[in-house]
């Protein structure tokens, strides 16, 4: 369905280096390669890994790197302390590689308005540069100098504990806030699964469970403000817990007698980027047990 399509093309960044999958460099570098050549390729982003472990990674990708054509999509992450050696690895990195491998987008932490500035200052010509900003309090500020800067913003949306798990409404409030300044964004973290319920946090047998946000309802949430949804309607539509309350057709999509075009999906996605997950098989195969993905 071109919607649905539209709305998953190339959104899942593929993080399993981190919680709760932690896997070791190698087998998340296979896991990787063999997304790419599947069948569900269409929905596969970025490999996530922080910059201080290219090195490992390059060693466990050698062979596995296309020789020509479309090369491996890095995000790396890069901390505030070390942010102008970690850019200059990432160039070197990027260098050595000849377009096998590409890092062509950063994630750094950040809860002020210096440190923002200052990383704009070194980001790469053609690169891009995602800041996570805490959600609680009001990342306005942040938000405004994120957009002042011209770099993306990003929103942590979960974790492997409950109280790692943000308010819906603070959710709303982050993704309103990008819409009103035109700010690019991603989201990070608890989005494994497409619809709002109850879930495991992580993969052992005694594992503690919460209610976790599902990416359906983040990534329309934040298409819908973008086209003028008010933020408490935005809030119901994270809340929303019935997967049967999307109705997804070629021409659009639906949700409780809101509607968005498959164009007005499409302009969203310009500033909807993608979302982190440790598992690319849980975010496909649970739309494909629920009968919406073939």
């Amino acid at each position: 369905m071109t919607a649905l399509r539209t709305l998953l093309a190339g959104l899942v960044d593929y993080a399993g280096l981190f919680p709760p999958a932690e896997l070791p460099m190698a087998p998340a570098v296979e896991n990787y390669a063999s997304y790419r050549s599947g069948a569900h390729a269409w929905m596969l982003g970025r490999f996530v890994l922080p910059v201080a472990r290219l090195g490992e990674f390059a060693a466990a990708a050698a062979g596995q790197l296309p020789a020509g054509g479309e090369p491996w999509w890095l995000a790396g992450l890069v901390n505030t302390a070390s942010l102008r050696a970690d850019i200059a690895a990432a160039a070197d990195f990027n260098e050595r590689h000849d377009l096998g491998a590409v890092v062509d987008s950063f994630e750094l932490r950040a809860a002020d308005a210096a440190t923002i500035a200052e990383a704009a200052t070194l980001l790469p010509r053609g690169a891009a540069l995602y800041v996570e900003v805490p959600l609680d309090p009001d990342p306005a500020p942040l938000l405004d100098a994120i957009a002042e800067h011209n770099l993306r913003a990003k929103a942590r949306t979960g974790g492997v504990t409950p109280d790692a798990i943000p308010p819906s409404a603070q959710v709303a409030r982050f993704l309103a806030g990008c819409a009103e300044r035109g700010i690019v964004y991603k989201c990070t973290a608890g989005l494994h699964h497409p619809i709002r319920a109850r879930y495991p946090l992580t993969y052992k047998p005694d594992a503690p469970t919460a209610v976790m946000h599902g990416y359906l309802n983040v990534f329309l949430a934040g298409a819908f403000l973008l086209h003028g949804m008010p933020e408490g309607e935005a809030v119901a539509l994270l809340d929303e817990t019935d997967l049967g309350a999307f109705d997804f057709a070629d021409r659009g999509v639906s949700w409780r007698g809101h509607r968005l075009a498959a164009e007005q999906l499409g302009a969203a996605r310009t500033y909807a980027t993608a979302f982190g997950s440790c598992s690319f098989d849980e975010p496909v195969g649970d739309l494909q047990a629920a009968g919406v993905l073939r």
